[in-house]
């Protein structure tokens, strides 16, 4: 029911028109271009030759009239070095702390990767670019708007890591009156490039613009739900295509991946648009509220000392500590794993014993050595720890943001948790860092998805097995606390007994 919030009441649900508590809600966008003018390192280690299209940030604040939320998305694979002088000058100058101000990737892969140095001057003027962003759409606020919820299914992607398929597209539809204003929609994969070395924003991009010229006026904004193991479904032939391309070469290649790129584009944005225009929305317009939290996820124990001084002499152990994308990054952590040996520091067994610098090292909290090497890209006020989660609330909605690279059943069984009980919306990459958050199966495998965390980001050890349900129930944990105490009615707490 528009304009309406849900009571508890008597055991009963009582709908009362937000006007008659004084409510309304307010909502305003902005988006601008962050295309880089010059030469940059981007995602898939190329440097950056020239735009094939522009690559945006968007923001969509609301404001119920205390609090306001604000949601970013940027066609990036992740904020990283922004992040941490965006989140300080907005709380400082706008008075919005960090659990209102959701930073969300589009997981883009053909654009700038802040975590090299060289490009972090790139990374800082993003949060510049924002900041202003931010200040626009709050000036652009109007209202009264209501929120809607919606769901669907893109049946394109296909998933790793013996994993069930996640194809469930969600959104918000931000109208004032009968215009949509905006729309916030998300689906778990990862994004197809257009390019080899041109700039773009991947197949969200494309299908951004699509549902833009569908609903004049509308600003689309895409985030990536939890994807980390999820990849789109190239057409019969393509590998065959790719293959002919090269030879003929760049150019060739190119066009092959562009056209994936915009026909993939047109699924997810026609998908989107069957549920922008379906009789099953559900107005969740509502007070807003946040919260956030910081997730100690485990480690597993250190590869025994014998055997990881075998591994070192396989290894060059001369180069140091290199970042991306030099060539040895990868053995980064073999060369970290021996020196914790050879000075006798202590493994660390859980994430918030470590802090990730703005080239991903994640470094244990004991390491004065390396501390002291690495303090000008570690963030005194606000640190890159492991694991940020922000739950916001919506009306009766919630709306989860998880840092990293979340994989698939992760995201699902927060979902599952529930979904029975009213709508939920799930994503990801929020924030600094990628670093994959994997599942119980992807560490038995020994996956790419379980291995990031030494071959990028340098720990000694990786992931314990548990890493799944302890992300999960914190996430439950933190979404039932919300819930409880803005509707006890709507939570089921024989549910929480179950997760």
């Amino acid at each position: 029911m528009k304009g309406s919030i849900m009571l508890a009441f008597v055991g009963m649900w009582v709908f009362i028109p937000v006007s008659a508590f004084g409510f309304e809600l307010k909502a305003g966008v902005a988006k601008a271009p962050i295309t880089n003018s010059e030469p940059l390192v981007m995602v898939n280690g190329r440097a950056s030759q020239e735009a094939l299209k522009d690559i945006y940030a968007r923001v969509l604040t609301l404001h119920d009239g205390t609090n306001r939320l604000v949601f970013v998305t940027y066609d990036l694979n992740c904020l990283d070095v922004g992040t941490a002088p965006l989140r300080a000058r907005v709380e400082k100058e706008l008075g919005i702390g960090r659990e209102f101000l959701i930073l969300l990737a589009t997981h883009n892969h053909s654009a700038p990767i802040q975590i090299v140095p060289d490009n972090f001057k790139y990374g800082n003027k993003l949060a510049d670019k924002i900041f202003g962003l931010i200040k626009e759409a709050i000036s652009n606020e109007s209202g009264p708007v209501t929120v809607e919820y919606g769901d669907g299914d893109g049946y394109f992607v296909f998933s790793r890591g013996n994993a069930p398929v996640d194809y469930e597209i969600q959104l918000l539809k931000v109208s004032k009156g009968n215009k949509p204003l905006a729309i916030l929609f998300n689906h778990p994969s990862h994004p197809t490039q257009a390019s080899v070395n041109k700039v773009g924003p991947g197949h969200p991009g494309w299908a951004m613009d699509r549902i833009e010229a569908a609903l004049p006026g509308v600003q689309a904004m895409y985030c990536d739900a939890s994807g980390g193991n999820q990849f789109v479904r190239r057409p019969d032939g393509y590998s065959k295509r790719l293959r002919d391309a090269r030879k003929r070469g760049p150019e060739a290649v190119d066009a092959v991946l562009q056209s994936v790129t915009e026909a993939t584009a047109k699924k997810l944005a026609d998908a989107t648009l069957d549920i922008v225009f379906s009789d099953g929305l559900i107005d969740i317009t509502g007070p807003l509220s946040s919260s956030y939290e910081i997730f100690d996820l485990p480690l597993a124990p250190p590869m025994p000392e014998a055997e990881a001084r075998e591994l070192a002499k396989k290894v060059p152990m001369d180069v140091g500590f290199v970042p991306y994308p030099h060539k040895d990054r990868g053995t980064n952590w073999v060369r970290m794993l021996i020196r914790y040996y050879d000075e006798g520091l202590e493994f660390p067994t859980s994430t918030l014993q470590m802090v990730c610098t703005d080239d991903t090292y994640l470094v244990s909290k004991d390491d004065k050595k390396f501390l002291d090497k690495y303090q000008a890209s570690i963030h005194d006020d606000i640190p890159c720890v492991y694991e940020e989660t922000i739950v916001a609330q919506i009306g009766p909605m919630p709306f989860v943001a998880m840092q990293g690279e979340v994989c698939s059943p992760i995201g699902m069984r927060i979902k599952d948790a529930f979904r029975a009980e009213g709508p939920i919306f799930v994503t990801a990459y929020m924030g600094e860092h990628n670093l994959y958050i994997p599942t119980r199966e992807l560490v038995r495998l020994d996956a790419y998805q379980s291995r990031v965390i030494q071959i990028q980001y340098a720990s000694p050890v990786g992931w314990d097995p548990s890493v799944e349900d302890v992300m999960v129930e914190n996430v439950v944990r933190m979404v039932g606390d919300k819930l409880e105490d803005s509707n006890p009615k709507r939570l089921n707490p024989e549910r929480l007994k179950r997760e």
